[in-house]
């Protein structure tokens, strides 16, 4: 690494294919919004000729954050693939979201790829954010690199940035996270400030100008080696502690010079088994000579010390009733194991699926097996049906260029697969196959939202299904209770995206309205009532009375209804009546219009004509004799209750705690766990929390996380019950 002297351009304009899996490396980039990880994206592409000059592809249109959204609102929303290719390798750039709402595509390209770049800002340091994905990747050995960017800025630091690197990144060995090349500043400008202009090789101890706009190769100055000496020997030191060589750390320490291609081998084996951690430095969009500054250093890291796809641990696989499945890693010729990793609409195309293949070759016209994943709580149906390929193509910005087919461990777009979903697996129609679903963050902000007009109502079904299937972290809720359609979203920015695509990509045009927790109602005291419903205008008349008792009864009972009446006071035909009637005012509530629950309503005596009394009377009396009943008794207005699980860093626990106290929760308990982070249970009204995805990310700086699970309904404070009123009140 180091060592080339001019890059190694693809061709531009062109589909880059590959034909095996050794030839594939699948990058995706991480890190936090504004670390600059589309601006190296483009940046790689344009050092691979990929990319024209001027930033642009050839024949038109941008590679990166070509979405009108994106656009619009300056982020990446979604995930994006730009395939480039150097030195004979396709490298398949996946680029992330750094906004925390879009965790969804970020955990998506986690899956796609088989090697992580971590881009982190030479300004603005590391963020919780990154750490934990960091730590998501080290749970499962996945390769990773660092790329320290923004060395422009006034107060840039790439040394101190190496150090907080180590410290953020390396807590099991901070040796393992070392820079592989030195920055090389140039004249101080009058401010102070001395821009980065080249690099320096560590291990091949050579200089890299940037400055003029071309990659320029030359050898340091003998006052210049013993600058990076000690840079140099830790590094060396590093690498030989991770090499399967053991007796090299005895030559080395024994004054023996290592070969610099022995050395730069056992990185590479280091790099490609998650075992090293290289820092690096990017200058993708500084002014003038230094854009580009680092990108070939990082193409050759890429190619070089990456794994290919057959390295990579395959996801598990099952035949469709369960049973294990062996496969060969990564074999071209085997049964075909492909997953969908991102679903997009294009108004031309229609539907346009990302897919990774695992195994066999996916090829145009061919028909496969569509699996479901298993998301139905997510308004996402499960499916076994069979489905054509369409063309297949590979993405570059709003371009799909076509390919032939898509060999194991490679990444294509196919088209007008109309049931697949992000997540589903594509397998061959006579031997179907399920891939073990990769884990994705449960939505936990709730957006209500009704149709702005009646041809808008038409349209919101269809353009709702579609977004959902589109994005696994969404879930759609036709909730019975509040009769409300709920979006629920990963935050605001999530949300915002939501019903821009509802409007711009769909035509639909929606209202945000308050979102309302399921409240109920229960009897607090035993009442009674009787309800007498007797009318004569002519013809048949209308006659029932009855008499009913109420009494509450333990959370969760629902509703008992009990016959005691005696001597025939109410006829047998008609008790079924009475019960319908105060069931159905039962669910339409009694005082705040609430379900009623939780009671135990006993027929105790009636009257009935041998004319005039029929089903619709009882119904009718059975309903006025509840209304009665609560009249006279004390109504409890019953809110439900989740438990929630907060895992939060050591440092924000007091914080969390002293928060959910405040939305009237009550702590169960706190469990340590590793990492320095705290589990902290607690019991919380549901309407305290509506927007707590929200508050615990501002509370956190990001680093937290929870879930939550309905507990039960329990009465409401009264004041607060009060309060409720007054405001439904107001609104109505």
């Amino acid at each position: 690494m180091g060592d080339k002297t001019n890059a190694h351009p693809g061709a531009a304009g062109r589909a880059v294919a590959a034909d095996q899996p050794a030839s594939v490396r699948n990058v995706v980039l991480v890190g936090h919004c504004g670390a600059g990880k589309t601006t190296l994206v483009e940046a790689l592409a344009l050092t691979a000729g990929a990319l024209n000059r001027a930033g642009r592809v050839e024949d038109g249109g941008t590679v990166s954050d070509y979405d009108e959204i994106e656009h619009r609102q300056q982020r990446s929303v979604q995930l994006s693939l730009v395939p480039v290719e150097w030195d004979g390798i396709k490298v398949n750039l996946l680029d992330t979201p750094g906004y925390a709402d879009f965790v969804g595509e970020l955990r998506a390209g986690l899956r796609a790829a088989d090697a992580a770049l971590f881009v982190v800002s030479a300004s603005d340091g590391v963020d919780g954010s990154t750490r934990v994905v960091w730590e998501e990747c080290a749970a499962v050995g996945m390769p990773r690199a660092i790329v320290v960017t923004h060395l422009e800025a006034a107060r840039a630091d790439f040394e101190e940035m190496t150090r907080i690197c180590a410290e953020a990144f390396g807590a099991d060995d901070p040796d393992a996270v070392l820079p592989l090349y030195l920055p090389l500043h140039g004249p101080q400008a009058p401010d102070g400030h001395a821009p980065v202009t080249g690099l320096t090789g560590l291990l091949s101890q050579k200089l890299f100008d940037y400055s003029t706009g071309e990659r320029k190769e030359s050898e340091p100055d003998e006052d210049q080696l013993p600058l990076i000496e000690e840079a140099r020997n830790r590094l060396i030191e590093g690498i030989i502690a991770e090499s399967e060589d053991e007796t090299l750390m005895d030559r080395y320490l024994g004054g023996e010079r290592i070969d610099v291609k022995t050395l730069v081998q056992d990185l590479e084996r280091a790099v490609a088994r998650g075992r090293f951690f290289p820092v690096l430095a990017a200058a993708p969009a500084g002014d003038g000579a230094r854009q580009g500054l680092g990108t070939v250093e990082l193409l050759e890291l890429v190619t070089g010390g990456f794994p290919t796809p057959l390295e990579h641990e395959q996801p598990q696989v099952t035949t469709i009733d369960g049973r294990p499945r062996e496969l060969m890693p990564c074999d071209p010729d085997g049964p075909l194991v492909a997953e969908v990793v991102r679903t997009s609409s294009d108004p031309y195309v229609g539907r346009v699926s990302l897919v990774r293949v695992f195994s066999g070759t996916l090829r145009p016209d061919a028909t496969v097996h569509v699996s479901g994943h298993g998301l139905a709580d997510r308004g996402h149906e499960d499916h076994d049906v069979d489905e054509r390929i369409g063309a297949l193509s590979t993405p570059f910005g709003k371009q799909q260029r076509p390919v032939s087919h898509c060999v194991a461990g490679d990444l294509a777009c196919v088209a007008k697969l109309n049931r697949a979903e992000t997540g589903d697996t594509l397998s061959a129609k006579d031997d179907p196959l399920l891939m073990e679903p990769w884990d994705m963050p449960d939505p936990l902000l709730p957006l209500a939202i009704q149709a702005h007009s009646k041809p808008d109502e038409d349209k919101l079904s269809q353009g709702l299904s579609r977004l959902v299937a589109e994005d696994p972290t969404m879930r759609l809720e036709q909730n019975q209770d509040t009769h409300q359609v709920v979006l629920w979203c990963l935050g605001e920015a999530h949300a915002d995206v939501a019903l821009e695509r509802l409007r711009s990509r769909y035509g639909v045009q929606v209202d945000v309205v308050p979102h309302r927790v399921p409240l109920r109602e229960t009897f607090a005291t035993k009442a009674g009532g009787r309800g007498r419903h007797v009318k004569q205008s002519g013809g048949h008349g209308q006659y029932a009375i009855c008499e009913i008792e109420v009494e509450p009864l333990p959370g969760g009972s629902g509703i008992e209804f009990v016959d005691k009446v005696v001597g025939g006071a109410v006829p047998r035909q008609f008790i079924p009546s009475v019960e319908k009637g105060v069931r159905a005012q039962a669910a339409k509530g009694i005082a705040a219009g609430h379900s009623l629950v939780d009671v135990r309503i006993t027929l105790r005596d009636g009257k009935a004509h041998s004319v005039d009394s029929s089903d619709a009377a009882f119904q009718t009396a059975g309903a006025l004799a509840l209304r009665e009943a609560a009249a006279d008794a004390r109504i409890h207005l019953l809110e439900p209750v989740a438990e929630v699980s907060v895992l939060v860093g050591d440092d924000y626990v007091g914080a969390v705690m002293s928060d959910l106290s405040g939305r009237r929760g009550r702590v169960l308990g706190t469990e340590q766990t590793a990492g320095g982070r705290t589990l902290v249970r607690a019991e919380v009204p549901e309407i305290e929390i509506g927007r707590y995805a929200v508050d615990l990310r501002s509370l956190s700086h990001g680093t937290a996380r929870f879930s939550r699970r309905y507990a039960r309904h329990e009465p409401m404070p009264p004041q607060v019950a009060e309060r409720l009123r007054k405001m439904e009140q107001d609104a109505s």
